[in-house]
């Protein structure tokens, strides 16, 4: 039986439309070290999503590469939705660069899915005003709609329209990955279940027996129904909570303040109810009674986290709105309604008996510490390509890095790629913010120095300076030219592991014929 009609408009090069770039120039938009979007004139040499920057820039050595503002992105798009209000009022936003709504009634109203998603193109294509493309999906529910929409960008289509109760068939031959799910799928891939249809196929009391309600709601959408269909009704304003300023509030700031206080009272709301959001409603009203309301749609359930950013990019993009949207007067009040809730799975057992698991409570821990000392004051350490210890890692905001990601238990693939001039493992212990200087001697008292040609002048038998010992092992020299190519950036370096009699190691480095410790390891 066909489930309820979703239309999605996905906007599939967002993120680097937000930032204006010519859409001609190759031009990748960066998260978490990897690209997260790209302009088509860097797709059309190779770069695509998912890559690392490297890949990436050895794909296209002139590849401009932007780091990615989800807030930005945020703000920017809220003229696109807006623009959708002429054909529903019930638009929802997933993230930036897409929304859905129920399309049985529009559709109704312009003689069919056809002319709606024709349309939706006339209204959105001038608020972007040729600054990138627009996929516009329908299908039987939320999720085979967003992949209807990505298989229309894959082959170049403006529109994808899957028929009423096609959309199992639709996803029969999909990746099981597609599900973004990544525990459960690798369970799933390694049972040979790797296609959607396959793992659609299983009894639905058999998958609720071995996986739980996560596999309940994955069967669900791979059968194509949503786990939790969008409810039409004008949400209710029970469980609703409300800020009002005075005087009126017209910065950014004093309504994050608010969002993130409302947003952390909602979510205690629902906890000690037994429930939590999935997609909510944010109203807001000005001193002169203009008025907004915009749902926010997610994938699994709102944390109180998530809850004070989709308030706060709502509320920033309507201030910063241009093309006269935006309020004439200041926010007197900001509303927070839970439009759609679900039982609260809380902290079950797994698959293999453990409580949860460590990335829900490392997210849970960097959202509380976000809340308390701002979005931009946690960072998380990410892996880099580099040669030296200090280039391996970069300490990164936790905003601009996907916690829930699956990352390998050990160091990533690079790292046992050849990079000449990369010291050999293992890792340093301790690696120093600021090289600290030293001299290493030969038995003779004569300062060791290292060739052009990469050779050690004599062996090393003394270390004087921050660190002082007689060597007696030590191995290298690894030298290593970086930029070559650039006179302002170009380095040229070497790198020498000793280890002192007194048992410590340590991995030196010589630059500008001055050496420094670099690393110790123990």
């Amino acid at each position: 039986m066909a489930g309820l009609r979703m239309a999605v408009v996905w906007c599939p090069d967002w993120p680097a439309v937000s930032w204006g770039v010519p859409l001609d120039e190759p031009v990748a938009v960066m998260a978490a070290n990897r690209v997260v979007a790209t302009t088509p004139a860097a797709r059309a040499v190779g770069v695509a999503r998912g890559q690392r920057r490297r890949e990436a820039q050895g794909r296209c050595p002139e590849l401009s590469l932007i780091a990615r503002d989800v807030d930005r992105e945020a703000r920017l798009f809220e003229p696109v939705a807006a623009a959708l209000d002429a054909i529903t009022p019930r638009v929802e936003v997933t993230g930036p660069g897409l929304v859905g709504f129920p399309a049985r009634g529009p559709a109704r109203f312009f003689g069919g899915e056809q002319a709606m998603a024709a349309a939706v193109h006339g209204q959105v294509e001038p608020v972007l005003a040729r600054r990138g493309h627009v996929r516009v999906a329908i299908a039987d529910g939320v999720f085979a709609a967003r992949l209807a929409a990505r298989a229309a960008a894959s082959v170049g289509q403006s529109t994808q329209i899957i028929e009423p109760g096609g959309s199992s068939s639709f996803l029969a031959d999909l990746p099981i990955a597609v599900l973004e799910m990544p525990e459960l799928t690798d369970v799933l891939s390694r049972l040979g279940l790797c296609t959607l249809g396959l793992f659609a196929e299983i009894p639905g009391a058999d998958v609720v027996g071995r996986f739980g309600r996560d596999g309940q709601q994955a069967h669900r959408l791979a059968q194509g129904e949503d786990d939790h269909p969008p409810d039409l009704r004008r949400p209710a304003p029970d469980l609703a909570v409300t800020w009002a300023f005075e005087p009126p509030a017209e910065r950014v700031d004093r309504c994050a303040f608010a969002a993130r206080s409302l947003a952390e009272e909602l979510h205690a709301d629902l906890l000690a109810q037994g429930l939590a959001c999935t997609r909510v409603c944010i109203e807001a009203e000005t001193e002169t009674g203009e008025q907004q309301m915009r749902l926010w749609r997610h994938q699994g359930t709102l944390s109180a986290a998530a809850l004070a950013d989709r308030a706060r990019w709502q509320l920033d993009g309507w201030l910063n709105q241009g093309g006269g949207g935006r309020p004439s007067s200041g926010i007197v009040r900001v509303t927070l309604i839970p439009d759609e809730v679900v039982p609260a799975s809380g902290r079950q057992l797994t698959l293999w008996g453990a409580r949860g698991s460590r990335s829900e409570d490392v997210t849970r821990v960097v959202a509380r510490l976000q809340s308390i000392l701002g979005p931009d004051a946690v960072a998380v350490p990410e892996y880099r390509g580099g040669l030296s210890p200090s280039e391996q890692l970069r300490m990164v905001p936790a905003a601009a890095v996907d916690l829930d990601e699956e990352r390998p238990a050990s160091v990533p693939q690079w790292v046992d790629e050849p990079w000449p001039g990369r010291i050999p493992a293992p890792s340093p212990m301790l690696v120093q913010p600021d090289p600290q200087p030293i001299e290493i001697l030969d038995i003779s008292g004569v300062v060791v120095a290292v060739s052009g040609r990469g050779e050690l002048s004599a062996a090393p038998h003394q270390l004087r300076g921050a660190a002082s010992g007689t060597i007696v092992q030590w191995a290298g020299p690894w030298p290593a030219e970086q930029r070559w190519w650039d006179p302002l950036t170009a380095r040229r370096r070497a790198r020498l592991q000793v280890v002192l009699d007194d048992g410590s190691a340590h991995l030196l480095a010589i630059e500008h014929q001055q050496w420094s410790i670099e690393a110790t390891y123990h």
